[in-house]
């Protein structure tokens, strides 16, 4: 069981929550997570990655994002909780913030993290798949959040590579959950990212890719870890 993380008393906890491929800030698993949180007087933040345009949806543009989103708030401590794409998101901002940071990310909790996101490794799309995409610049995807198919540029696979979170290094406490029936991100995969990180506890729970089995046990194991008591964080 990790250590319930000790927050300061006088400090504002921004904790924000990073919304997984063709989702949104308003899925099931943000509205629990803003629910079981304003129970602690906690706020969610969750910047709508879909914005301004999907088609043109890139990694680097959603690390933007959640720089702006933190930035306009008061200086203070951040929690992510990082789903999917969200997660692969998390383990970059965290591993690319200065030392000298006003709003320094303090613990993440990563929930089937994309760890394989466009890194050759996922098996997302056959070569010839891939091969269409670069040459058309087109790859039609289902959006669960708007319920309709839309086109996504190439640039995101391409930008993508740029982000590789084997090779990223942070030491911020972190607690991920990973579905061992998983169809989405390979189990094996987020436990060879997880295996040499001592920061890393990785939970192992018997669902699917959605976690929507787990969500009681995931709050309640992610409430100790980040130390939230009854009215304040």
């Amino acid at each position: 069981m990790p250590v319930p993380a000790e927050l300061p008393d006088e400090t504002v906890v921004h904790v924000f929550y990073l919304h997984g491929f063709g989702s949104s800030p308003e899925s099931g698993k943000a509205a629990f997570l803003r629910e079981h949180l304003s129970a602690f007087g906690v706020e969610l933040h969750a910047p709508d990655f879909n914005q301004p345009d999907f088609t043109r949806l890139t990694a680097t543009r959603m690390l933007a994002g959640l720089d702006a989103a933190i930035d306009a708030l008061p200086s203070g401590p951040v929690v992510l909780f990082g789903s999917s794409l969200g997660g692969f998101l998390a383990i970059h901002a965290a591993a690319r913030q200065p030392r000298t940071a006003t709003h320094p990310i303090t613990r993440m909790v990563l929930l089937a993290p994309a760890v394989d996101f466009a890194s050759g490794r996922d098996g997302w799309l056959t070569d010839a798949e891939l091969d269409d995409w670069r040459r058309t610049d087109r790859r039609d995807v289902f959006h669960y959040a708007y319920g309709r198919t839309l086109p996504l540029r190439w640039a995101l696979y391409e930008d993508a590579h740029r982000y590789d979170a084997f090779a990223a290094r942070f030491d911020i406490p972190t607690l991920a959950f990973q579905g061992s029936r998983d169809a989405v991100v390979n189990p094996d995969r987020v436990k060879a990212w997880a295996a040499p990180r001592a920061n890393v506890t990785l939970r192992m729970v018997d669902d699917t890719h959605q976690l929507q089995e787990s969500l009681p046990a995931i709050w309640e194991e992610s409430a100790m870890f980040l130390g939230l008591t009854q009215g304040r964080p």
